[in-house]
């Protein structure tokens, strides 16, 4: 089910232009979430950096709740904490792998839950995805494996299979997110709910797994509330309002091209560099993203719609 507002050609820019402000966002995250690494578990700087998000967007969240002429339904509030799951998944697993892998490898890793948002898609909708996209999906899993051997960490390691994992949720929560706003039409109460079910079962997690260093939260803090308030309030934010306007797969190629950010980022701040075989790898990815995004427009339902 999709947002009539997808139809306007002037609201799917503008929302296309906030998913690509929020790549923008999130690649540059990636080197604050490598600096946090170093410092603090992975558990306890996710649920201090959503924690600072759900402040954030605290007061926004009530004005609009308080705005709509009735309260979210029972179905609307259990769709947005599923939401919250696949965000709480995505986050720890995500930065548990960015730990021994490098922000270049984490950063286009994750750009393959591009194609894994069609079939996502396919067992919520019954929508099938066509055979282009199956091809795809197997050209970016070759690049993401010549990108984890070639890249600056060299042999894959735990740390990608993880960032891997997380591609799973990241593409559970873009594939959720319409189906939520065509429901209720509370992107900030979504964004919200988010945030504070992440920070609450990451921090819950941490309490009962880690052993955070004592002086880690001071010394993270700059880092936390870079990664709390730009990534996370402001970032998030934006793709759940695009996403009212652009559907699941087209936004999930526009989000991938984080991975490019994360990787220039890397390079400047942090030194990394791609071997020739990760940047091929690199190149893959992409290009199995783009040809299962625009594969379908040449296909015989494009032709007959042309006619």
């Amino acid at each position: 089910m999709r947002d009539p507002a997808v139809r306007g050609g002037k609201s799917r820019l503008g929302a296309d232009g906030l998913l690509l402000t929020t790549a923008f966002l999130w690649g540059v995250t990636f080197v604050a979430q490598k600096y946090a690494a170093a410092t603090m578990p992975a558990l306890a700087f996710v649920a201090a950096r959503f924690a600072v998000s759900a402040v954030a967007l605290a007061p926004f969240a009530l004005w609009e709740f308080r705005s709509k002429p009735h309260p979210p339904s029972r179905d609307e509030w259990r769709l947005a904490l599923v939401i919250g799951l696949t965000l709480f998944f995505g986050t720890t697993l995500q930065q548990a792998g960015i730990e021994t892998t490098s922000a270049t490898n984490a950063g286009f890793l994750t750009a393959c839950y591009v194609v894994l948002t069609p079939f996502v898609v396919w067992a919520l909708t019954g929508a099938p995805p066509r055979a282009i996209v199956v091809g795809a999906g197997l050209v970016s899993l070759f690049g993401a494996w010549l990108l984890a051997t070639g890249g600056a960490m060299g042999a894959p390691n735990a740390g990608d299979a993880l960032v891997l994992l997380a591609d799973f949720a990241w593409a559970t929560g873009i594939a959720l997110t319409p189906i939520f706003l065509v429901r209720s039409g509370r992107p900030l109460l979504l964004a919200f709910v988010q945030y504070a079910v992440c920070a609450a079962l990451a921090a819950l997690c941490s309490a009962l797994l880690e052993t955070t260093p004592p002086g880690a939260l001071v010394a993270t803090a700059p880092t936390i509330l870079f990664a709390g308030v730009v990534s996370g309030a402001i970032a998030y934010t934006l793709q759940i309002f695009a996403q009212a306007h652009t559907p699941p797969a087209e936004a999930a190629l526009i989000l991938a091209l984080e991975s490019i950010f994360a990787a220039l980022a890397a390079a400047f701040l942090l030194g990394e560099s791609v071997t020739v075989s990760g940047a091929l790898g690199c190149a893959m990815i992409l290009a199995g993203a783009v040809a299962a995004e625009i594969g379908p427009l040449f296909g015989p339902r494009a032709a007959r719609g042309a006619t």
